[in-house]
C-alpha cells in the first residue's frame, strides 16, 4: 500500500493533517470511510475513532480478531501519550535503538509503538483525539487512518 516514510515526513503528515473542527459526526464519517475502503480492499481490520475520552466508533471487518481491538488501544494510548502517530514513535524509538517494548517505564500491556494510529489535531496542534486500525502490516494500517482523515480535508 505503501513505501515506508521518513520521520520528516511523519511529521509533515501531521502538521498537513490538522482538522479545522471535529465533531461526532466527523468521527462517524472517518470511520465510515475507512470501512468501506477496508471492505473494497477486503481488508482483515478493526477500525476505531477515539476522541473526547471515549470511542466513537468502533467496527471490525471480516477477517480480523479480538486482538486487533487490543492493539488499537495501545497504539492510540500512544498516540495520546506523545501527541504523534503510532509509526512516527516507532521510527522515532528505532534511531534510538531501543523500542517501546525494551523500555521499562512503559507499561507493555497498555502501549506500543507499531504504525496504525494517527492524531486527530486541532489547528493548534492539540491532541483531539486519534484513528486507529489494527490487521494490516503496520505502514498499511498507519496510511488507512490518514487516509480516512484526508477525507474530511478534501
Amino acid at each position: 500500500m505503501s513505501s515506508l516514510p521518513s520521520l520528516e515526513t511523519l511529521l509533515q503528515q501531521e502538521a498537513e493533517h490538522r482538522l479545522p473542527q471535529f465533531d461526532f459526526d466527523l468521527a462517524w464519517q472517518i470511520g465510515q470511510g475507512i470501512q468501506q475502503r477496508g471492505r473494497e480492499m477486503n481488508a482483515p481490520i478493526a477500525i476505531e475513532v477515539y476522541a473526547f475520552g471515549q470511542v466513537l466508533f468502533l467496527a471490525a471487518l471480516p477477517g480480523s480478531a479480538p486482538e486487533n481491538l487490543e492493539w488499537m488501544r495501545r497504539k492510540r494510548n500512544t498516540v495520546l501519550l506523545t501527541g504523534h502517530s503510532s509509526m512516527y514513535v516507532g521510527f522515532a524509538n528505532e534511531q534510538k535503538g531501543e523500542r517501546m517494548a525494551q523500555q521499562r517505564n512503559i507499561r507493555q500491556e497498555d502501549y506500543t509503538d507499531h504504525g496504525g494510529s494517527f492524531p486527530l489535531l486541532s489547528p493548534q496542534g492539540a491532541i483531539i483525539g486519534a484513528v486507529s486500525i489494527s490487521g494490516l502490516p503496520s505502514e498499511d494500517d498507519h496510511a488507512l487512518a490518514l487516509w480516512g482523515i484526508n477525507q474530511l480535508l478534501r
